[in-house]
């Protein structure tokens, strides 16, 4: 095995999950229907009609999972609540028993000496809400606090760390412009209206979730290494763009207080006529951070591009004149992204840069990889390629923490096996693979690897 990076003593090693990827039992115990529930059920909108009904069936496994957890020895589980098991309808009165497994989740995790952390909202939003006009419109910010208000209350005193949001870029803009996650919209103006009002919805959530008292809350960002195709003058305009569309949008906001100074030239007419912004919103939005939580996955290569869409009010999202080209010279996992850890640092350290003081304490909540695991004839699992990208990434960690970036913990995307959303169950991102004909879980080599630098980090 590859030697182990050193991390200093109370560094958090965990494993991350999402709800809709993982739990099944789609139509118990009073849970609603969520738009990933409507958008996988839609022909042709998934990789072989593949749906999150049953998934890992972990709502009925889960004593299992928290086993396999406990064996792996991580000192976290970051897991995510499914709204739609909360409030069918996304608003009302809580439905208990929706509440009751996450509690029994949560005890058995604390029984094992596992610390739970809880994401508020990982893309499942109940589908009576999206009816409503989903994240485009301020009400659907107004429930997500209600709920979040819901959640803490009944599990705060036992859950010490509290994430918002997952992701919101995927939840704005693959979900409302390019169409490629639930709801499944192409919309310009909707897209940015959903962004901001998850920024809102964040903000309210904080709310409640400073209001029960939670030792530490945050917000999750999938923020993009965005390196230009080369050095002329319009590939680097293409790289700012790109950088307002998946970065500042989320930081400038959150940790400075302020609207992108590049959204005008970024999105023209459709943020300088917009009216979903009100006095007020940037105070919420921006109220102390306990951590910024960072998923990271690859670097994107950025060259100029003309619009591709005629109509302005599609111009949003990756139509802003910009394209993704290949990265040369590199290993692609399954899922076709470069391989390139010191991109991870080079993140990092400009986040650090860029914000200084202002920059809360970091958690990774994800990182990991698709690879093309090889079942052998005695059933186990290699995959050396995912046991290489981790190591070479959590080597770039640590080079970002050594540079002065505080960093507190690391979540290996994924646990397990899952439904990866549009790719249905084609792609496999987990440490433990699970045979969905069977529900059988086989720890891989990357398992065994993790486990073994958790008790090398221990010891």
């Amino acid at each position: 095995m590859s030697e182990f990076p050193a991390f200093p003593p109370g560094f958090v090693f965990g494993a991350a999950t999402a709800s809709y990827q993982i739990e099944g039992a789609a139509q118990e115990d009073g849970r609603g229907p969520s738009i990933w529930d409507t958008y996988s059920h839609t022909p042709g909108r998934t990789d072989g009609g593949d749906t999150g009904d049953v998934a890992c069936d972990h709502y009925h496994r889960y004593p299992e999972d928290i086993a396999l957890l406990r064996d792996l020895g991580v000192e976290s589980y970051r897991f995510s609540i499914a709204w739609p098991r909360i409030q069918p309808d996304g608003s009302g009165p809580a439905n208990q028993k929706g509440l009751d497994f996450y509690s029994r989740l949560v005890d058995s995790l604390l029984e094992a000496g596992i610390e739970p952390a809880a994401t508020l909202y990982h893309w499942d939003l109940p589908q009576a809400l999206e009816d409503r006009g989903g994240w485009r419109v301020r009400e659907t910010a107004e429930r997500f606090g209600e709920y979040a208000s819901i959640v803490a209350e009944h599990l705060g005193d036992r859950v010490p760390r509290w994430i918002t949001l997952n992701e919101p870029w995927c939840s704005a803009f693959l979900g409302y412009s390019v169409g490629r996650h639930a709801p499944g919209a192409k919309e310009g103006t909707g897209a940015l209206a959903a962004a901001h009002h998850l920024l809102v919805g964040h903000g309210l959530a904080m709310n409640a979730l400073r209001a029960a008292g939670v030792r530490e809350a945050g917000i999750t960002l999938n923020l993009d290494r965005n390196v230009p195709a080369t050095e002329s003058d319009a590939d680097l305009a293409a790289v700012v763009r790109a950088d307002t569309q998946h970065n500042l949008v989320w930081t400038e906001p959150i940790l400075a207080g302020r609207y992108p100074a590049t959204d005008e030239e970024t999105w023209g007419e459709l943020i300088t006529a917009q009216d979903f912004r009100r006095e007020g919103d940037l105070e919420l939005i921006s109220q102390p951070l306990d951590f910024l939580g960072i998923n990271y996955y690859r670097p994107i290569v950025v060259a100029a591009a003309p619009y591709r869409e005629a109509d302005p009010a599609l111009r949003v999202a990756t139509d802003n004149r910009y394209t993704e080209t290949e990265y040369p010279g590199v290993r692609r996992t399954a899922m076709g992204w470069p391989v390139v850890p010191e991109s991870f640092t080079d993140l990092l350290t400009a986040l650090k840069r860029t914000y200084g003081d202002a920059l809360p304490p970091v958690h990774i909540t994800e990182n990991g990889s698709a690879e093309f695991d090889t079942v052998g004839p005695d059933g186990a699992v290699r995959d050396a390629d995912r046991v290489s990208y981790l190591q070479s990434h959590l080597t770039a960690l640590k080079a970002a923490m050594d540079a002065g970036v505080d960093v507190r913990g690391y979540y290996v995307w994924s646990l397990l096996d899952n439904f990866e959303w549009a790719l249905g169950y084609a792609k496999r991102f987990g440490i433990i693979r699970v045979d969905y004909d069977t529900q059988e879980r086989t720890p891989k080599d990357s398992y065994r690897w993790y486990q073994q630098l958790i008790a090398a980090h221990r010891s």
